[in-house]
């Protein structure tokens, strides 16, 4: 019994000799924050202006809206300075130095509140960069193969410097070597004492016999200790940088895309002098460009899909019919909804038809790279409209346009996957909003592609950022509905 109890403590002895191990107390390495990455879309007019409008910024992987995030007054986007790669299907086209912000006043405008003004310099023009170069032989020593030479003064040690004038020999009398003026005494300088309070003697040359009110540079001085800090933080560590660097050239805010200058009038204005103000997708001439900074991102990288020899053109047919199969379901649910009144004469057979087929106008499709795997993934952006049908009880407008935008790829069956189907008119931009593809963008740095889009809305316009999975697309960022 004895010998069972002294080995049941010796047992419990080794275990609490043995270190515990508390679940959930590995430190896993943390991983480095890369810092802020900030989207934006360079406005370009076909005359080379270039302005930035802000959409959003990247921090601790959230989003935020970059026209109000850190805008102490000015959003920490459009901070002087500030330099974007503007980027074309992933492929960067140049740079934009932000030089300043403007801000619009009328919320109700409908365009962005913030707009920044800078420095547009396109890939392939910037200059030469010019370093200290080292001269092939030190300066006094010649190319010769010859040993150096020591260079002796030639100036007479009796006779002074020709910089320095000979002192003045005083003549009796009195006078000077040069007629009849004083000798004048050069008084050393006396070195300034640190436990000294007395004023600073005045420069040589200056009239020391009035005496000068030193009470504006105490108020200035006493303002100006007076006055806080500024806590925009643009200067502080704590406040994130994006990609910095020197302005190229000087900034001009003038003739800005998509902003007009307050009670400037337009040729366009009405008699009230309200100014008109073409949106950016709206204006003929004005080309959307997505812009990325970021100090530690990665690398651009192309989006572009490179097409097999008439794979195109079957993936262009079979994106359209089903463009047209999906018009044609939204115009059957919509006329489902309506209340047909019942005719006053007794309905005649008619026989059973199809539906005339939509038409398809301003058809554009492009495929992208999104994964980086050579899959496509296909956009097609289009209007649409229902011809009458003469079998129809339920008849739709004719006149109506329909906004369309189909995002497939094709599955391992070789069929087209629908990741988002998009079908408005402008009775329900409440229910779906009207999409304007603008390009291919990295948002988030990983190194995949992210579709961005214009988005319209009954309650105006902004931006939305898409991420395609292999079911559908998921919404990453919208500067109307913030997640």
């Amino acid at each position: 019994m004895l010998a069972c109890l002294l080995g049941l403590v010796s047992a419990s002895a080794a275990q609490e000799d043995r270190p515990q191990i508390t679940p959930g107390e590995r430190k896993g390495q943390k991983k480095k924050d890369p810092g802020p990455r900030a989207v934006g879309i360079l406005q370009m007019t076909a005359a080379g202006k270039v302005s930035l409008v802000p959409i959003a910024i990247l921090v601790n992987g959230k989003f935020w809206d970059a026209t109000a995030y850190k805008a102490d007054p000015v959003p920490m986007s459009l901070d002087s300075g500030t330099i974007y790669e503007g980027e074309q299907t992933g492929s960067s086209l140049g740079l934009f130095t932000v030089g300043s912000a403007l801000h619009r006043n009328n919320p109700t405008s409908g365009q962005p509140p913030w707009i920044g003004t800078g420095t547009w310099r396109p890939t392939g023009t910037e200059p030469p960069a010019t370093g200290i170069k080292a001269e092939p032989a030190p300066a006094g020593i010649e190319k010769v193969d010859e040993p150096p030479r020591l260079t002796h003064d030639v100036t007479p040690k009796d006779k002074p410097p020709a910089s320095t004038p000979p002192p003045a020999q005083p003549k009796p009398g009195g006078s000077s070597g040069s007629g009849d003026e004083p000798p004048r005494l050069s008084k050393p300088a006396q070195e300034p004492s640190s436990t000294s309070n007395q004023p600073a003697a005045p420069p040589a040359g200056s009239d020391s016999s009035k005496p000068k009110d030193s009470k504006p540079a105490d108020s200035k001085t006493d303002s100006a200790a007076k006055i806080p800090a500024s806590d925009s933080g643009a200067s502080e560590s704590g406040r994130p940088k994006l990609r910095r660097g020197r302005p190229a050239v000087s900034f001009v805010d003038e003739d800005v895309p998509g902003y007009s200058k307050p009670g400037a009038r337009s040729a366009d204005a009405g008699k009230d002098g309200k100014i008109v103000v073409a949106t950016a997708a709206a204006s003929a001439d004005m080309k959307l460009i997505p812009a990325i900074s970021d100090a530690a991102g990665p690398t651009p990288k192309s989006f572009v899909f490179e097409w097999l020899k008439g794979e195109e053109e079957d993936r262009r047919k079979q994106i359209t019919d089903m463009a047209r199969d999906q018009v044609r379901a939204y115009v059957d649910a919509k006329a489902k909804g309506n209340i047909v009144a019942k005719p006053a004469t007794p309905a005649r057979k008619v026989a059973a038809s199809k539906a005339p087929l939509p038409i398809l106008e301003n058809v554009q499709m492009i495929a992208y790279d999104l994964w980086v795997s050579n899959q496509p993934v296909m956009v097609l952006s289009a209007q649409a409209h229902v011809p009458p049908s003469p079998s129809s009880t339920a008849q739709a407008d004719p006149d109506l346009q329909y906004s369309v935008v189909v995002v497939a790829y094709p599955d391992i069956y070789n069929n087209l996957k629908k990741l988002y189907v998009g079908i408005t008119d402008k009775y329900h931009l409440d229910v779906t909003p009207r999409l304007e593809l603008i390009d291919v963008v990295d948002a988030d740095g990983d190194g995949r592609g992210e579709l961005l889009f214009r988005q319209t809305t009954d309650l105006g316009s902004g931006w939305v950022i898409y991420r395609a999975t292999a079911d559908k697309l998921w919404k990453m960022y919208d500067s109307l509905n913030p997640l």
